[in-house]
């Protein structure tokens, strides 16, 4: 567990997109050190020929393409793209190869330009251009990644990825259908299937990409197995044969018709300081934009000298749907920040970025009618939304609040929780932290124990629970609410995949 918890800190200090990418680079270093010691089919100046074959044609091609409809790069991107492609095309043997490669690293980057709806891309840009260069006959994907001696580093790498963004259930789902579809009856087959099949790089790197995967577990869920079915499955039409890169593209299809279409534009208009490391940024979109209370997006803040972070990061909507402007609560603390929330806290009215992915299972059950929300520190925001929602609907619901924070001054959104007390919300705050409480303090004290939430909820197994805030504390008080006897499919946890 502490060994979990220390691998979850490291995983929550840096953003999805650069786990994939150190990891990607680090499978391409063991991979070109195994060539050179002869473990791989091919040697270790093949391997690194075409790694940076690979990387400078999508660095060309991003640069021109970016140059030419004056859109704003992004440096993950290529080069995630860059190395998936180092592990699925053949490596540069001869001159055909070299053609090859660069056209189809290319076409890659292309594809994110141009096979768009709204300025997002459509599907996944490594598996579209081997797709399209196995059916024009000028290149094709071997995937040479699934190999047995890379197997234990894929493994690694790609559980990382699938823990960093809560992907378990995509995974497996995938998994199940593949395995169900090649119809495999002896264990030693399916030993063969995960030590010669790219199965585990192409689940957990490839098949989780945020911008062409479903927006919510139950689409998420259809799309693994529809993808694995195709991915074991043995058929042929015309042109048409089972590949990995074909299933993915099925699956991305299928995720975009049942997306949220486009991308999100925003004009910033104002920011206001809720407590001392807390502010309200306030946007303008430039559309109608429909979302559900609780949800969240990726939003996109181009800077000069990002930091490993990066330039794109997710955050709660605090905002409800009634509302006519995007609302988001962010916890900064200038010295300690990234240079995003640095960024973010330098906006000038007038400035414009945008955002995409609305995604989120964390919104309300309308089965259920009797809630119990706890929010720590800046989890705060998805409650807003909630209960700002249930306020200007003009809903009546039954929902006992613990918002619970270390420091009285950075409780924040009071006066709207005051107001929904008039829609059958009710607030409980509790003060934890070293400092004792105010003189004036009206609300409990230290941590949310079994007692504090017995006095205030009595009839709990007859509620549906919300639990948001830093990923140590929801699971402390998951654990808690397991012991009070309650069930865990009434248990709804807030998680997205990076501050």
């Amino acid at each position: 567990m502490f060994f979990l918890e220390k691998i979850d800190g490291f995983l929550n200090s840096i953003t999805m997109y650069r786990v994939i990418l150190y990891g990607l680079a680090f499978l391409s270093v063991v991979s070109i050190l195994f060539g050179f010691f002869g473990l791989l089919p091919f040697s270790g100046l093949q391997l690194a020929e075409s790694l940076v074959t690979i990387i400078v044609s999508c660095y060309v091609g991003n640069k021109l393409f970016s140059w030419v409809l004056r859109v704003d790069t992004n440096t993950e991107s290529w080069w995630i793209t860059g190395l998936i492609l180092f592990f699925v095309l053949v490596p540069i043997i001869g001159h055909n190869e070299l053609i090859a490669t660069v056209l189809i690293s290319i076409i890659a980057v292309a594809s994110k330009y141009f096979l768009t709806f709204d300025k997002k891309h459509i599907f996944n840009p490594a598996a579209i251009a081997c797709f399209l260069a196995g059916l024009f006959g000028f290149g094709n994907a071997v995937w040479w990644v699934g190999n047995v001696v890379l197997l234990p580093f894929v493994a690694i790498v790609g559980l990382l990825v699938v823990r960093k963004i809560r992907r378990f259930q995509l995974f497996f789902a995938f998994v199940g259908a593949s395995i169900l579809s090649i119809g495999i009856n002896l264990p030693q087959t399916l030993l063969q299937v995960f030590i010669s099949w790219p199965l585990i790089f192409f689940g957990t790197i490839m098949l989780t990409e945020p911008f062409t995967t479903p927006p919510n577990k139950r689409y998420r869920m259809i799309y693994g197995v529809i993808v694995g079915f195709l991915f074991g499955s043995q058929f042929s039409i015309g042109p048409l044969f089972p590949s990995p890169e074909f299933a993915l593209i099925a699956g991305n299809i299928f995720s975009f018709i049942v997306s949220p279409k486009g991308k999100l534009f925003l004009k910033f208009k104002e920011k206001i300081q809720l407590a001392p490391a807390v502010y309200e940024f306030i946007f303008t979109p430039n559309s109608k934009f429909v979302y559900l209370p609780g949800q969240y997006m990726e939003w996109t803040l181009p800077h000069e000298k990002s930091d490993s972070r990066g330039i794109r990061r997710y955050f709660t909507i605090a905002s409800a749907p009634e509302e006519n402007e995007i609302k988001l609560g962010v916890k900064i603390i200038p010295d300690k920040s990234s240079s995003f929330k640095k960024s973010l806290l330098n906006l000038r009215p007038g400035q414009k970025l945008s955002a995409d992915q609305l995604s989120g299972d964390f919104v309300l059950d309308p089965k259920n009618q009797k809630f119990v929300f706890i929010a720590g520190g800046i989890g705060i925001t998805p409650f807003r939304s909630m209960i700002k929602n249930i306020i200007g609907a003009k809903l009546k619901k039954d929902v006992v609040m613990f918002y619970c924070a270390s420091d009285a001054q950075e409780f924040v959104y009071k006066d709207i929780f005051k107001k929904a007390q008039d829609y059958g919300v009710k607030t409980i705050y509790v003060l934890g932290g070293k400092d004792p409480a105010p003189k004036n303090w009206i609300g409990e004290t230290g941590y949310l124990t079994k007692e504090i939430i017995k006095k205030f909820v009595p009839d709990l197994k007859e509620r549906k629970f919300y639990l948001s805030g830093p990923v140590t504390m929801v699971n402390n008080y998951k654990n808690l609410l397991k012991e009070l006897g309650v069930r865990n499919t009434e248990i709804v946890t807030d998680y997205f995949p990076g501050y």
